[in-house]
């Protein structure tokens, strides 16, 4: 029996992906949801704005499991919103504080429970890299005192969109340098895990601007498919889940050396980060410097 924790996994690709998982034999899927879940997946409370539900959702994986260990952890779960001025529960900004620290503390608090060989796939976004020339301005950085707490960066963008866009796009420069630095790991390297970071790139129809204008959330969920013909560079949601389902399941494995899955024109590429993506100086200060923001040592 094949076991699969998967978080992002109740609307958008996320859904499509976790539909696919449940219809493999001899597989189980535990889904952190704050609401519905696909029939046959075991749904556990999980909202990521809180620190104290994630250590809440790890303690009952580890229960939920048993004996058994994770053959696949798939942190997909992400939100976009409207400005930077949001805050989690625990004080965090809300882009850096879900997309990145509760999936690090996640990470971090299950890594114990995962088998011999297993997959961890973080969902990252082309946003981060500069050179994907997309809407949202790329970061500037992947300090975790600042992006935590962007009031007290002094180069803090001042119109609000703009802060907001840039926040998304850090955290997910920071799903990126998570997965390289948990690759060096030595319980990772023990257990010869895969560890990538995937990129669904543009889907429309998805949730993702849930928190976006009304008018935006309008034209991104009803005029996908037409945007999608228009613009050749947009991906169906059902290529991003089908491939995001393909890595969980093992049926695809990245060539040597490669660590970024982005899905291009729907089908699944291993490109080469941002320049910033790649420095290991803040690769090792995002992992270190994240540990205390979520009350773990470094």
């Amino acid at each position: 029996m094949r076991t699969i924790v998967m978080t992002g996994g109740t609307s958008g690709f996320g859904e499509l992906t976790a539909r696919q998982i449940l219809a493999t034999p001899d597989t189980r899927l535990l889904l952190g949801t704050r609401g519905h879940a696909p029939t046959g997946a075991e749904p556990i409370p999980l909202d990521l704005t809180r620190l104290a539900d994630v250590r809440a959702f790890a303690d009952a994986v580890r229960e939920r499991l048993g004996p058994d260990k994770i053959d696949a952890l798939v942190l997909n779960a992400g939100i976009n919103p409207p400005d930077g001025d949001g805050r989690t529960d625990d004080g965090f900004e809300t882009a850096f504080g879900v997309n990145h620290l509760a999936h690090y503390l996640l990470l971090r608090l299950l890594l114990p429970l995962l088998a011999e060989n297993a997959v961890v796939s973080l969902t990252t976004s082309g946003t981060h890299d500069p050179a994907e020339g997309t809407m949202i301005p790329p970061p500037r950085h992947a300090s975790a005192a600042l992006l935590a707490h962007p009031d007290r960066d002094p180069a803090r963008d001042a119109q609000p969109r703009t802060a907001a866009g840039r926040a998304y796009s850090s955290s997910k420069l920071c799903n990126i340098l998570t997965a390289r630095a948990l690759a060096l790991q030595p319980a990772a390297r023990a257990r010869n895990l895969t560890v990538l970071a995937y990129d669904p790139g543009p889907t429309p129809g998805t949730g993702l601007l849930r928190s976006a204008p009304p008018m935006a959330r309008f034209v991104w969920r009803t005029f996908g498919a037409v945007l999608r013909r228009l613009v050749r560079r947009f991906n169906s949601k059902e290529a991003a889940g089908g491939n995001l389902a393909a890595i969980a399941l093992g049926t695809v494995r990245p060539p040597a050396g490669r660590y970024y899955a982005a899905v291009r024109r729907d089908a699944l590429t291993w490109l080469e980060p941002s320049e910033l993506a790649r420095d290991e100086e803040a690769r090792d200060a995002l992992w270190r410097d994240s540990a205390p923001l979520v009350g773990l040592p470094a």
